[in-house]
């Protein structure tokens, strides 16, 4: 049963803390639309405060009905609600629809989690996300941290992003919402081909699962947890060597450490800056390393978002130009 399964992967992962906030991405689409009505389910049982937050990324000329669906939801579910809207068209030179879309939803929803004193936002991801997420990195090329997918629990400062559906398949969404009568909105830009997650879901998963395997998905997800506990624990032993570091690396002792441990400081200097270390690709990482090992004193590295890096004599630096 879908809310077995849930509850199961709540109190694996320790994603919700009794009498807790709780903030719920909601978007009118089958995913956040089951993990309302899931969690609403459960509310008793942890004692939650649900919040609903919903974001119009005005992609579409019908996208103003998702929004008054998710008003309908709030009222019949008599749950609170924070709406808003972004033309993201309007900001398609700062990068892809995609990454656009996402910073701001990402950003409404800390915005909404503070008013409300929130510090756990849930989100819909499924197993079936977490499968396409890890074949995309796979193709476009990725590490450790890549492969580890869509994680359960992810902090961000002050604030924790939780999946409680991550272990649940698409198609028990679907038979859940089918057995409950609920007819969810539908994006019908998730038919498109033109998108690279899209083709992934209507093309390559399907192949593997017919040709090659056919539990491919839960292959993928179950990778993804394994290579997860794996990142999570050399994150946690580079975090102590970045504090003895400090603000600069030292670099005679830098270059003892095994070049797992040295790749993984460098992006977390990054992501000290930014936040993340998106579109820091390997050969950026390469790069840096050319610069300790063989350009002079004083040489600099400029990387993408504004970052660059500089080399003295005992030390590398980052800062933002």
């Amino acid at each position: 049963m879908i809310l077995d399964k849930v509850r199961d992967t709540i109190r694996k992962y320790h994603l919700i803390d009794k009498n807790a906030k709780l903030v719920v991405g909601v978007s009118g689409g089958p995913d956040s639309t089951a993990l309302l009505y899931l969690l609403n389910s459960l509310k008793k049982e942890f004692k939650l405060a649900l919040h609903i937050a919903h974001l119009d990324h005005m992609l579409r000329k019908s996208s103003h009905r998702d929004r008054e669906y998710v008003e309908d939801l709030a009222r019949k579910l008599k749950l609170p609600l924070s709406a808003s809207s972004i033309n993201v068209k309007k900001l398609a030179d700062r990068g892809s629809t995609e990454e656009i879309a996402r910073n701001a939803r990402l950003d409404f929803l800390f915005k909404v989690a503070k008013q409300v004193k929130a510090t756990k936002i849930a989100l819909g991801h499924t197993l079936d996300d977490q499968a396409e997420t890890v074949l995309m990195r796979i193709l476009r090329g990725t590490g450790l941290y890549g492969l580890s997918g869509i994680m359960p629990k992810r902090d961000f400062g002050a604030f924790h992003i939780i999946r409680p559906l991550i272990e649940v398949r698409r198609k028990e969404v679907e038979a859940y919402l089918k057995r409950k009568r609920i007819t969810p909105r539908r994006d019908v830009s998730n038919r498109e081909e033109i998108y690279f997650r899209n083709k992934i879901r209507k093309r390559l998963l399907p192949l593997l699962e017919k040709k090659y395997n056919k539990n491919i998905k839960e292959v993928l997800s179950n990778m993804a947890k394994n290579v997860g506990d794996d990142y999570d624990y050399l994150y946690i032993k580079a975090s102590r060597i970045m504090k003895q570091f400090g603000s600069r690396i030292d670099l005679e002792r830098f270059l003892k450490l095994h070049p797992a441990m040295q790749r993984l400081l460098l992006r977390m200097y990054i992501a000290k800056l930014k936040g993340d270390t998106r579109r820091i690709t390997f050969q950026h990482i390469k790069e840096i390393e050319d610069l300790i090992l063989n350009r002079p004193l004083n040489s600099i590295v400029d990387l993408p978002k504004g970052i660059s890096v500089i080399k003295k004599k005992k030390s590398l630096s980052f800062y933002l130009r």
